[in-house]
């Protein structure tokens, strides 16, 4: 037995981009926000594209309710037509101590 505490489904770390109305409308400090709340870590950044763009990592089952905010609420003022996830996978350990947005 090793004295690593396993959290119940592990830890994902996910990638993600959020297409729409989401620049101009607070969505990364929206996102910031949601996913200090939820206890995830990763970043959220604007692209050049239009898109917002970033990493989560956490416990499986805030991943997961992170994905269905990032999906389907986002900020008050934005529109997300659609978000894709990729990169998803199984980690031993976080890769960040919080939440930022990058620029």
């Amino acid at each position: 037995m090793s004295g690593l505490v396993k959290v119940s489904g592990g830890l994902k770390s996910v990638d993600y981009e959020v297409f729409g109305r989401v620049q101009g409308v607070c969505f990364r400090m929206y996102t910031e926000d949601e996913a200090r709340k939820m206890g995830i870590v990763g970043w959220v950044k604007n692209t050049r594209q239009g898109t917002v763009t970033g990493q989560i990592q956490g416990p499986e089952d805030k991943v997961n309710a992170m994905k269905s905010w990032l999906s389907k609420v986002g900020s008050p003022s934005s529109r997300i037509d659609r978000t894709t996830f990729s990169n998803e996978k199984e980690i031993a350990k976080l890769d960040f101590s919080g939440f930022n947005t990058r620029y």
